[in-house]
């Protein structure tokens, strides 16, 4: 442990697997104490057991969250102040992803998945930025995706969900710039990650088949892992990053190039 993060208080959400876990425990690791939420209660609350149990007891904490509940959003926050002692670091990582194309989708579906990966950024914000004034210098993180950047004809309501996320960064950033607030927001963007989250991907197709064409679309030819994200949330998070704000980290192995 270098301590990068001694004395920040972070709260990522969608923290029951994969990425949000990654982040999590990476956070941990360089001396934050953490809030770890997700619709999984259970899962996300045994994650925080196993942060606890490898860095000390009181280092993470829990919660079952709605991230598309602006309720939920306030009770999360109230707990960050309670358990935490404050929020200096939100990450938004709670996603979803829906395959489709524009004329796949019924309205209620493009809504559900518009309401996960963008409402939720909105909400998140909106809620966390009255108790991260009171603790600056502070960094909002949202994971958004190099498909947010890059279209597909199969993942309509991703690409335009994400892209809002990216796009929605970059006006948090000034807004907060604007009112003289030491708090900067930023976007990552990965691509093909080797998390749970590809499931979704491969459906009922073999497993390493799917996985291997998809790492061929990548220039380096390998799938990312999720520690690949976290060191970038690390940074952000960091005093490190302290001149960087309205920006995207592309963590594509080189896609987002060609």
């Amino acid at each position: 442990m270098s301590g990068r993060l001694a004395g920040k208080h972070a709260l990522v959400t969608g923290a029951a697997q994969g990425l949000g876990a990654a982040t999590a425990r990476a956070m941990a690791r360089e001396g934050a104490n953490v809030l770890l939420t997700d619709r999984n209660g259970d899962g996300v609350a045994s994650v925080a057991n196993d942060i606890n149990a490898e860095f000390g007891a009181g280092t993470a904490f829990h919660a079952r969250h709605d991230v598309t509940s602006e309720a939920v959003w306030a009770a999360v926050i109230e707990q960050a102040r309670e358990d935490l002692g404050g929020l200096s670091v939100l990450v938004n990582n709670a996603g979803i992803v829906l395959t489709g194309s524009v004329e796949d989708f019924t309205l209620d579906e493009w809504r559900h998945g518009m309401a996960v990966n963008n409402d939720s950024v909105f909400l998140g914000t909106k809620q966390a930025l009255p108790l991260m004034r009171e603790h600056q210098p502070g960094s909002i993180i949202n994971i958004s995706s190099i498909a947010g950047l890059i279209a597909s004809h199969n993942f309509a309501n991703y690409n335009a969900s994400k892209a809002a996320v990216w796009l929605l960064s970059k006006s948090i950033a000034l807004h907060c710039a604007r009112q003289g607030w030491d708090i900067r927001c930023n976007s990552v963007h990965p691509t093909f990650i080797r998390t749970p989250i590809l499931n979704d991907l491969v459906g009922d197709r073999d497993e390493a088949t799917i996985l291997a064409k998809l790492a061929k679309q990548v220039p380096l030819g390998r799938l990312g892992e999720a520690d690949d994200v976290a060191h970038a949330a690390v940074y952000l998070a960091s005093d490190e990053s302290r001149f960087m704000t309205g920006a995207e980290i592309k963590l594509d192995g080189g896609i987002s190039a060609m």
